[in-house]
Formats: structure tokens, C-alpha cells, sequence
């Protein structure tokens, strides 16, 4: 399954979802490959970060750019059981063609108003990209969310009406947990103490975007 996540808003934590996802994908023993395609390269930076520092070396991570992204991922789904993409933060090569050939689209929003606009844009591109890829199926989440309070709210009531772009009701809570873990090049499923309530947010939203694939 390719399982892409990006925002053309940038600053919404879509890496951070992404290297969780991919560490705790392949904690199940899954295959998984990560796809850096954000000029940033932040994702495999914390690879490397992850192999010299953690000494872990449980997923396999490339960089690529705009149309390699669409070519390599085609090439090498066969070879995994997971494609993670990461991309995103403006409108780029990159995040078009990830979105022909992803059979999930995670959209991450935080809970902001100025954050929200991205939508229209998103919902434009999903709109362009199902053209080519008919079985593309998106969803918008809220990241770094705030543990109470009435922003959440707001912003899920903006999120929610997207037609064609599923709202799922599981936000990720801003947790100290996970920069605490990235900095030790590990996902808050590895890291010690213990964040029980980070784990749990971040298998209900995985299940979900799973909920098919197993």
C-alpha cells in the first residue's frame, strides 16, 4: 500500500507522521519503504540520524523529486509491503506525483485557522490527480493538536464538509513525546518514558488509514 502524506501548507508535522508511521509499520514486521519528497529532506535526515545515533536500520528511505517520485514508487512497490511518501509543504512536482500513484492521501492540518485555507487548494489538486488515479482515497487529520480547548473543535468543523476528502475523528495532541523521540532518532512507539496516550492516538489514526491493508 503507498500511503503518501503532504499539505501544501507547510509546518503541520506531516514528517513527524510520517517516520512514526514507517517505524511503527515496520515494528509489525512489514517491509517498508520511506520516500522523502520535500525539498527539505528532513525525513532522511532523521534516518540517518536514526542509524548513526539509535543504531536502528528497520525501514529502508530514498530522496526523490518531482516526477521520480511517480517512476520510482511504481518501480519499487513490488519490492515492499509499505510505501510511505512524505511530501509536501507548497504546491511542488513532487506532490502531484504522489498523488497518481498513492492509494491514501493523509492530509494533516493543525488546528489553526490560517491552516485551514490549504484545503481548497488540496481538494483541487486530489480533484486533478484522480484523472490519472481513480483509487486514490484522501483524509485530512488534525497534528499537533491542542489537548483542550476550542480550536480543535473549529477546525474539524471546517475540515469535516470536504467532499471526497474523509475527516478522521482521531487527532494527534501536541506531546512532548514525539520531538523527545525524533531527537533520539525514535518513534514515540520505541521511546523511553513511556508515552502511553501518544502510542494509542497514533495506532487509531494508523488504523484507519490501514483499515484495508493489514
Amino acid at each position: 500500500m503507498i500511503v503518501a502524506i503532504g499539505n501544501v501548507k507547510g509546518g503541520v508535522g506531516k514528517t513527524t507522521l510520517a517516520i512514526n508511521f514507517a517505524i511503527a509499520r515496520a515494528a509489525r514486521g512489514r517491509d517498508v519503504l520511506l520516500i522523502d519528497g520535500d525539498e527539505q529532506g528532513t525525513a532522511l535526515t532523521f534516518t540517518e540520524l536514526r542509524s548513526e545515533q539509535a543504531g536502528l536500520h528497520d525501514y529502508t528511505a530514498v530522496a526523490l523529486s518531482g516526477p521520480s517520485v511517480r517512476a520510482q514508487a511504481r518501480q519499487l512497490a513490488p519490492q515492499y509491503d509499505d510505501l510511505l511518501i512524505d511530501v509536501g509543504g507548497r504546491d511542488t512536482g513532487s506532490l502531484r506525483a504522489a498523488l497518481t500513484v498513492a492509494d491514501a492521501l493523509l492530509i494533516p492540518f493543525q488546528p489553526r485557522t490560517f491552516d485551514v485555507w490549504a484545503m481548497d487548494h488540496m481538494r483541487a489538486l486530489i480533484e486533478e490527480a484522480a484523472a490519472i488515479n481513480e483509487n486514490l482515497k484522501a483524509f485530512s487529520v488534525l497534528n499537533a493538536a491542542d489537548a483542550v480547548g476550542k480550536d480543535n473543535e473549529d477546525a474539524a468543523a471546517v475540515l469535516r464538509p470536504y467532499a471526497g476528502i474523509r475527516y478522521l475523528d482521531c487527532p494527534i495532541v501536541r506531546r512532548k513525546a514525539f520531538p523527545n523521540a525524533a531527537a533520539q532518532g525514535k518513534g514515540v512507539v520505541e521511546y523511553a518514558p513511556r508515552d502511553q496516550k501518544a502510542i494509542d492516538e497514533l495506532a487509531a489514526l494508523m488504523a484507519l488509514v490501514y483499515q484495508n491493508d493489514h
